[in-house]
């Protein structure tokens, strides 16, 4: 870590800034500098990649929400906890998901997360491809 730091003064970057890299400018992304979404029951997203390729996005679920149970055709899915503790539900099989935790969602499988603690839960989803148009949704 300590070397990265040493990098990035090397090229006049601080941990923050923005650099150039092969003439394009790149700068980190954070919730506070991403696109801002609601979904589900007073659930909260921030895109920071979306692409035909790939989408990363950070979610929170208030206590007590749930996204409804859902499928998708071509996109594998990463979820990785941030906080908090989430159930899963994969193809009727309950996983328990905490802290600096993940699954990996397969095409085809049909899953949900839900929040039944009394505290927010917050991670990071990895969809590839995007799941833009691919999400079919299997209850109401």
């Amino acid at each position: 870590m300590n070397d990265q730091l040493n990098d990035s003064k090397d090229i006049g970057a601080t941990p923050s800034s923005t650099i150039s890299y092969e003439g394009q400018d790149i700068a980190p992304l954070s919730k506070k500098s991403s696109v801002h979404y609601k979904w589900g029951e007073n659930c909260d997203g921030w895109t920071f990649v979306e692409n035909d390729n790939m989408s990363v996005k950070q979610e929170r679920m208030p206590p007590g929400t749930s996204e409804t149970m859902h499928y998708h055709e071509k996109a594998t899915q990463f979820f990785f906890m941030l906080k908090g503790t989430a159930i899963f539900t994969l193809d009727g099989t309950v996983k328990v998901l905490t802290e600096h935790e993940g699954i990996e969602v397969k095409p085809g499988q049909k899953h949900r997360i839900t929040n039944h603690s009394e505290a927010d839960i917050e991670f990071t989803l990895y969809s590839h491809p995007s799941t833009k148009n691919d999400r079919i949704n299997v209850e109401s």
